[in-house]
């Protein structure tokens, strides 16, 4: 069935096949382009918001142009804001594992800024025979795991984050032309933002752990109190239990959740090539429990 065709289709449930029971759903028999139904739109949303991140094979009719047509759908597109946009798009961004484009951190895309992307659309384009998975882990059930007093602490902390961080440390294995690419382009102007370290979903008002790679310091603690508060919140958004684990095909499409997930681009391909092209849908102001938003530091 190509409900692109039906005006007033949804997406069957049948079509939906969960991954695991808290994060991933496959999305089959749908063929994404710039010209789906608004109802089939709507449903789409409505099933990221529910599962966080969603999968789509056989997208191999996907360029840039329809990549992009596609992700307007979404919402307006917003190209990443250091590092170079293909020729020829608004807010196409290649990552080739030849030239840096190795993510292998958990992050949530692009927090060094107060209104992060509120989806990323990911295409893969040459994938490793073996290797390269992407693992995602769910900001929400992670918040919803920790003890009440743990609930309580996170609930008041604020956090700083940037795209200039010690990353060195962060990736000591990093090859000279990654190392390259992270300070000519990646950190070509440094941002900093003070988030909250739960942030209110403004569609389904869960409540989020917004944390990942670019934190650099916790507000009011020391660097070394931060960062073990920081690793504790951080490993209920690993483990495993709150994670799902993707294995690439070229023409795989992911869409995820940027304000509900992490993610990890795993680095254990050598020196076999990846590249994927991603699309980012522009999101709002991140907002704490209490009111008060995210706000860029000077």
């Amino acid at each position: 069935m190509n409900v692109q065709t039906t005006p007033t289709a949804t997406i069957p449930a049948q079509d939906v096949v969960p991954l695991t029971p808290r994060i991933g759903a496959e999305i089959r028999n749908l063929h994404l382009s710039g010209d789906l139904p608004a109802a089939v739109v709507a449903s789409l949303k409505s099933l990221i918001a529910r599962h966080k991140v969603v999968f789509f094979r056989n997208q191999t009719h996907l360029d840039d142009a329809s990549h992009e047509a596609f992700a307007r759908l979404l919402g307006d597109l917003v190209p990443h804001p250091t590092q170079k946009i293909r020729d020829g798009s608004d807010a196409v961004l290649e990552l080739d594992s030849g030239h840096g484009g190795r993510a292998d951190q958990w992050h949530t895309d692009v927090t060094f800024m107060p209104a992060y992307p509120k989806y990323s659309v990911l295409r893969g384009v040459v994938m490793p025979d073996v290797g390269g998975d992407t693992i995602w882990g769910n900001t929400a059930t992670a918040y919803d795991d920790l003890p009440a007093t743990l609930r309580h602490l996170a609930d008041s902390l604020r956090a700083v984050h940037s795209n200039a961080y010690d990353y060195a440390s962060q990736r000591p294995k990093a090859t000279e032309a990654e190392q390259k690419h992270y300070h000519e382009v990646f950190r070509s102007t440094a941002y900093q933002t003070e988030h909250p370290v739960v942030h209110v979903h403004p569609e389904t008002g869960e409540r989020n752990l917004l944390l990942g790679s670019f934190v650099q310091r916790i507000v009011g603690l020391s660097k070394s109190e931060g960062q073990k508060i920081y690793e504790i919140f951080q490993n209920y958004v690993t483990a495993p239990e709150n994670t799902i684990r993707w294995r690439w095909q070229a023409g795989d499409v992911a869409i995820w959740d940027n304000r509900a997930t992490q993610h990890y681009a795993v680095n254990d391909y050598g020196d076999a090539h990846r590249v994927v092209r991603r699309v980012t849908i522009d999101g709002d102001t991140a907002i704490g429990i209490d009111g008060r938003p995210a706000r860029a530091l000077g």
